[in-house]
């Protein structure tokens, strides 16, 4: 009966977030209350949890969700923002555009995508950078959702896979990885997903000449007023960067010597992402002659569009706490190690259903790590491959209960069933070739 409780309460969070439309957090504290009290009726009263018990369990684990990816979270949106605002995206694709010429002007636009997806939250990307695509687009000729999808495949795979993305930075904290080895891993099986859902699917995608709406196309910044390439560059692959540092420093220190106390250092998520931003307050902000009030009021607008994010973290946060306090997540664990399934098959399984059912990446992503956490420590499977098969799963097959479904449909001028034929099949290609990506890197690691 246990089992089922926690089934109806899943099934719950998926009603009220994908047929009433609730605020995601609040559908979270809804289930988190309904599965403490229905749980209490199946227990024996030595089990139960009290009325305070359950509310305090809400309480702690949106504290100990929050309080360690916060920070990590408005420093991300904070640098995405300045990335985009300053016009270092549109240089990136300038020159990239220049280097690889017409002929393969979707590797220009799939790298540009996987260079600022990385500090750019995925929907600021999407608005931001679909109208870079309907300028290529004009100026070479090609069908706009041919250039697209490949840039869009970029932006979704380091939505879903990559820290400091907030899906993936919570995964990292729930399953116990490490950041930096993370990363470098979800690079390896990022790059032939992207590939595959980029310029390789969108070769069939050239019969879809469609005129892009055109509320949604805006001029780009003057060429005087961007950033260098250099800067732009650095600015938006800061964090990389120094989170490869770490993890390649940590593989040669010795251990307990000041060089791995320095990697730990360098590689702490809130180091990396606070000299990323006050880099790039620096480089791409008053060093060409910003006023600080400027800046500011972009980094405060950045704080904004990620408020709805923080919110569903700490909500999946207080689902994850009330799975273990009530000693859910014990049952859980004896009863999937019992079907012994690969732990990464089940992460990417059960994040793709409830991706299905909901129609958020997020909410998929996070309620699949509360339920397996348990089973993750106590496999050996490497945690890192844990975030990544969930990240993956969380991506799969997004149809009409996804925002960025309609966003797509919308801004392409597109009919449904060809949104489904382009825009689908690219999520759902991501999401395959991630499970895979996983499944080899298994075997080695």
């Amino acid at each position: 009966m246990i089992l089922l409780v926690v089934l109806v309460s899943i099934l719950l969070l998926v009603l009220l977030v994908a047929y009433y439309r609730l605020n995601a957090f609040i559908a979270f504290i809804i289930v988190c209350l309904f599965m403490g009290a229905a749980l209490n009726i199946f227990r024996e009263p030595a089990e139960r949890m009290s009325i305070t018990a359950i509310t305090q369990s809400i309480q702690t684990g949106i504290g100990k969700t929050l309080g360690s990816l916060v920070v990590i979270i408005v420093f991300g949106s904070m640098l995405g923002k300045l990335v985009a605002e300053s016009g270092a995206a549109q240089r990136i694709a300038n020159v990239l555009m220049q280097l690889f010429g017409r002929k393969y002007v979707q590797w220009s636009l799939m790298l540009t995508g996987f260079i600022v997806g990385i500090p750019l939250f995925y929907n600021i990307g999407f608005v931001l950078m679909v109208p870079l695509i309907f300028t290529v687009a004009a100026r070479t000729g090609l069908p706009a959702v041919y250039l697209g999808i490949p840039m869009l495949a970029s932006l979704s795979v380091t939505h879903g896979y990559l820290p400091p993305h907030p899906s993936p930075t919570a995964l990292v904290n729930t399953f116990h990885a490490d950041m930096g080895l993370t990363l470098l891993l979800g690079l390896i099986v990022a790059i032939p997903a992207i590939v595959l859902a980029g310029p390789v699917f969108s070769r069939f995608l050239k019969q879809y000449k469609q005129e892009p709406a055109s509320l949604f196309t805006s001029e780009p910044l003057p060429e005087s007023e961007l950033p260098g390439m250099a800067v732009s560059i650095l600015a938006a692959l800061l964090p990389v960067i120094l989170l490869a540092v770490a993890a390649l420093l940590k593989l040669y220190a010795m251990p307990g010597s000041p060089a791995e106390e320095l990697s730990t250092w360098i590689g702490d998520p809130v180091v990396v992402m606070l000299a990323a931003v006050l880099n790039g307050i620096i480089l791409l902000g008053l060093a060409r002659g910003w006023a600080v009030k400027k800046v500011m009021g972009i980094l405060e607008s950045a704080v904004r569009d990620v408020a709805g994010i923080i919110l569903i973290i700490g909500g999946s946060g207080a689902l994850t706490q009330m799975l273990l306090d009530s000693k859910v997540s014990t049952v859980i664990t004896d009863s999937l190690t019992s079907m012994h399934m690969n732990p990464i098959v089940l992460a990417w399984v059960i994040a793709a259903l409830i991706r299905v059912s909901v129609g958020s990446a997020t909410v998929a992503g996070l309620t699949t790590a509360g339920i397996l956490a348990p089973i993750a420590l106590a496999s050996h499977v490497n945690p890192s491959l844990m975030v990544l098969a969930t990240g993956a799963g969380s991506l799969m097959f997004s149809h009409v209960n996804d925002g960025g479904f309609w966003m797509f449909k919308e801004y392409f001028n597109l009919s449904v069933k060809d949104t489904f034929r382009t825009w689908t099949i690219m999520e759902t290609i991501v999401s395959v070739a991630g499970l895979i990506g996983c499944l080899i890197l298994n075997i080695f690691i």
